[in-house]
């Protein structure tokens, strides 16, 4: 289950992980790296975001979804 954007866990960040669904499966190397950049950059604004807890903080895990990518193909 999604967490909601959380102020307090980002600030403990220590590690990031962008995981991509099945359906998103044929995208190029670059951008996926892409992707990932813009979609941790922005986390508040994802779609499927989770907070795993480690000993030194939080690792911000991001599933990428069609209707991420979708927004962000929408950008200028």
């Amino acid at each position: 289950m999604p967490d909601k954007f959380d102020p307090y866990r980002e600030s403990l960040i220590v590690e990031e992980k962008t995981i991509w669904s099945e359906e998103l499966a044929d995208f190029p190397v670059e951008e996926r790296e892409k992707i990932a950049r813009c979609l941790h950059a922005d986390a508040a604004s994802c779609n499927h975001l989770e907070y795993v807890r480690l000993h030194t903080g939080f690792c911000r895990q991001i599933t990428v979804t069609q209707e991420d990518v979708a927004r962000l193909e929408a950008k200028p």
